[in-house]
């Protein structure tokens, strides 16, 4: 007796329905590519913020780094020197961290002083010169902290704002992520999964380059704040030492 092949229809058609949806790539490049135009600048604007910043923290940790070496090397042999004209002679060719800035202003300071006269025992200026000196020293550490500082804004700038650039970038990717289920009457997750992962990869992108930004603004600020300290400390030891030769 014959065996019947005839399948039936309604099987046929559960069969068919329950077939799995076709692949869609997600990898961060595919989301990129697919993504609607605003959302591809919104990430641009981000990547290129995170690779500026991340210019800034290198650049900013090297010369930090370099900076305590070279202010640990001259505190050394600014105390360990006899004399404060012999020490000027050597550290005025190389006067390239804040503490030697600050240290050779005061000092051609003072020389133009002793050449005029102004700062012996016996003349009354010698009061105004040692204002001077305060007062050169002074511009010299707010130079040079501007200059140690130069980039800071920009981390902080990151910091606050790249985290709301994604979310602009989520939010219109859910926007246009819902206009296509409305054209497309389809509502399934396969449907909806693409837009949604691109429009969550810009705030992805908002937070990479934000919580990096953030960390190293707050570390070196407080890093050079200590080290502003530190060189209205060294300010004051000095002007303390030149005011025992002048009343000397």
């Amino acid at each position: 007796m014959p065996v019947s092949t005839a399948v039936d229809p309604v099987s046929a058609a559960t069969l068919a329905g329950s077939a799995p949806p076709p692949v869609t790539d997600l990898s961060m490049i595919a989301l990129f590519m697919q993504a609607d135009w605003v959302v591809k600048v919104v990430i641009a604007i981000l990547l290129l913020s995170w690779f500026w910043s991340s210019v800034i923290i290198i650049e900013k940790v090297l010369m930090m780094k370099m900076i305590r070496i070279k202010s640990r090397s001259f505190e050394s042999e600014f105390w360990s020197s006899d004399a404060l004209d012999k020490l000027h002679e050597r550290v005025k060719k190389r006067a390239n961290h804040p503490m030697a800035v600050m240290f050779t202003a005061a000092m051609e300071e003072w020389m133009r002083s002793k050449t005029a006269g102004m700062g012996s025992p016996g003349s009354p200026q010698r009061t105004s010169v040692r204002e001077r000196i305060l007062q050169i020293m002074g511009v010299a550490r707010n130079r040079e902290l501007d200059r140690m500082e130069n980039g800071l804004g920009f981390l902080a700038t990151v910091g606050t704002s790249a985290p709301f650039i994604g979310l602009f970038g989520t939010v219109w990717g859910i926007m246009n992520s819902f206009h296509s289920i409305a054209l497309s009457k389809n509502t399934s997750l396969a449907a909806v999964a693409p837009g949604i992962a691109e429009a969550l990869f810009a705030t992805a992108c908002g937070l990479f380059a934000a919580i990096p930004a953030v960390i190293a603004y707050n570390k070196f600020s407080n890093e050079i704040s200590q080290y502003a300290g530190k060189l209205e400390d060294f300010s004051t030891e000095f002007n303390t030492i030149l005011s025992r030769q002048i009343e000397g």
